[in-house]
């Protein structure tokens, strides 16, 4: 069964969307993350990927009392990140409630800090991003473009004991165009043990079913819910 993720990215403490991770493009839809958090719940939803876009910008967590709020008011599974940098912010967010901290820059420019965190914590306590552009992966919120492949990148962390981890496909974030589907067909192929989900691009039910058939294990899904793209009442109805 794969998971459905519905994504909060905050700026100011509102629940924002960007297209293609600029914060230029950027659109307001919920003045209250909780109450758009609670409404997630009520449709029968667990899980919740909420991202501080502020701290990603500010290198440093802002958006501390949202996570709190969240994680003391719903009953949902929340992964946190933005802006992780310190080991503290670690620490701090698992206290905060989250089940898992999202770490995407830090563990492609710091292997060796993300490998003690991996150490103090456990491997299960991350959700490792892969965030990609022409299969190399993106950095410092989409800023900044590595030559590390993202096939390297995802299996040189399997090694390490992360299965848990998300990929987005940049190009395809926030245009509801459809996701990367074929990319995350290689990835699996080639990373079978990987427990994949999907992030970027999803527009209809349809494309949630054709990630499923790829073999991911769940979806994150943004603009197309605020966009009414998809109804709370659908992902009631959803299988895979």
């Amino acid at each position: 069964m794969m998971q459905l993720i519905p994504a909060i990215d905050l700026m100011d403490g509102k629940c924002v969307r960007l297209t293609q991770g600029d914060y230029a493009q950027k659109k307001v839809y919920h003045d209250s993350p909780l109450d758009m958090a609670l409404q997630f719940q009520d449709a029968g939803i667990t899980r919740l990927h909420l991202v501080d876009l502020d701290g990603a910008k500010a290198g440093k967590v802002v958006n501390w009392t949202v996570l709190e709020t969240l994680a003391a008011r719903t009953s949902l599974r929340i992964d946190f990140g933005g802006g992780v940098k310190q080991e503290e912010d670690v620490q701090r967010i698992l206290d905060a409630g989250a089940t898992w901290v999202t770490v995407g820059s830090m563990a492609a420019k710091q292997p060796q800090t993300m490998d003690g965190w991996i150490g103090t914590y456990g491997a299960e306590k991350f959700f490792l991003g892969a965030d990609v552009r022409d299969r190399k992966i993106a950095t410092g919120g989409w800023l900044q473009t590595t030559d590390i492949d993202v096939l390297s990148f995802i299996g040189g962390y399997i090694r390490k004991g992360l299965t848990h981890i998300f990929c987005t496909d940049i190009s395809k974030d926030g245009k509801l165009e459809g996701p990367a589907t074929a990319l995350y067909r290689d990835i699996i192929a080639a990373e079978p043990s990987v427990q994949l989900v999907a992030s970027g691009g999803v527009s209809s039910m349809q494309d949630l079913y054709e990630l499923a058939a790829a073999g991911c294990t769940g979806a994150i899904i943004g603009k197309a819910i605020y966009e009414g793209r998809i109804s709370l009442d659908e992902l009631k109805t959803f299988h895979s």
